[in-house]
């Protein structure tokens, strides 16, 4: 990390007494940590939006078991990746559905199709990618 720099903002007071309600919410220390948060997070999103550095997501799905195939077929994708998913949680939610966590890693564009084949399998109720950072390269 390198030297600290000091610079200003100027906003209208209804944007910073919003922000500053933000930061209590949050619980951010300060104005300062909460900019720094933002400045990253944007970093991220752009990282995923071109698409070649190396980020990590996880991929939840909730289905029925009981639906033909269907468990063998999130197996099969699975198998089919397992470079890249790295670790799986799966859990009985009650007698019919069952949530499934995975935790993916590779360059974004690649974590966003392989989310997308496991989400547009026939039969899964509903699927969300969570995209975030590997953390390299970030400050």
């Amino acid at each position: 990390m390198g030297d600290t720099v000091r610079f200003s903002i100027s906003m209208d007071d209804e944007l910073l007494e919003s922000f500053d309600t933000l930061i209590e919410r949050k619980g951010y220390a300060n104005r300062s940590e909460a900019i720094r948060d933002l400045i990253r997070a944007a970093q991220v999103e752009l990282d995923w939006e071109e698409g070649e550095k190396e980020s990590v997501g996880t991929v939840t799905l909730v289905y029925n078991h009981h639906v033909r195939d269907l468990s063998d077929k999130l197996t099969e994708q699975q198998h089919a990746h397992h470079d890249q998913i790295i670790s799986s949680l799966h859990v009985h939610l009650d007698a019919h559905n069952c949530l499934e966590v995975l935790v993916v890693r590779g360059k974004a564009r690649e974590v966003r199709k392989i989310a997308d084949e496991l989400i547009g399998v026939k039969g899964v109720k509903h699927g969300k990618l969570v995209m975030t950072t590997s953390g390299e390269g970030l400050h």
